[in-house]
């Protein structure tokens, strides 16, 4: 693990604060009797995102950062399945999702570079 390196100079950690932000300001818009149910879980999956990355990169060992990008990657593919469900039920316009899409692909090649570059 570079040990210069904060979690937030890393681009995915960023790009994963961008899609947090994102989240939130797209679920003020869902149906109120949402807050507790599909708002609620998608933004602690999109939180989860960036959290994961900061915890692992503050634990100091490369088994730990590999462990919490794991789970980075596993709140990505929530976030996303939660994203085609908010798409079919109206939630969000298919641009909305197109957008969320192309920031999560981004995302999660980011991540499996540096989840690449950990195991070396």
């Amino acid at each position: 693990m570079e040990k210069s390196k904060n979690y937030k100079d890393l681009i995915v950690w960023q790009k994963a604060i961008d899609i947090a932000e994102l989240t939130y300001k797209t679920t003020t818009k869902f149906p109120k009797e949402e807050v507790y149910g599909m708002t609620s879980q998608m933004r602690r999956s999109a939180i989860s995102i960036a959290s994961n990355i900061a915890e692992g990169q503050g634990r100091g060992t490369v088994p730990q950062f590999i462990h919490f990008l794991t789970i980075s990657k596993g709140s990505l593919c929530e976030l996303e399945t939660q994203l085609v469900i908010a798409l079919r039920l109206g939630y969000i316009s298919k641009n909305d999702y197109d957008n969320f899409e192309q920031l999560l692909s981004e995302i999660g090649r980011l991540l499996n570079g540096l989840l690449k570059s950990q195991k070396q």
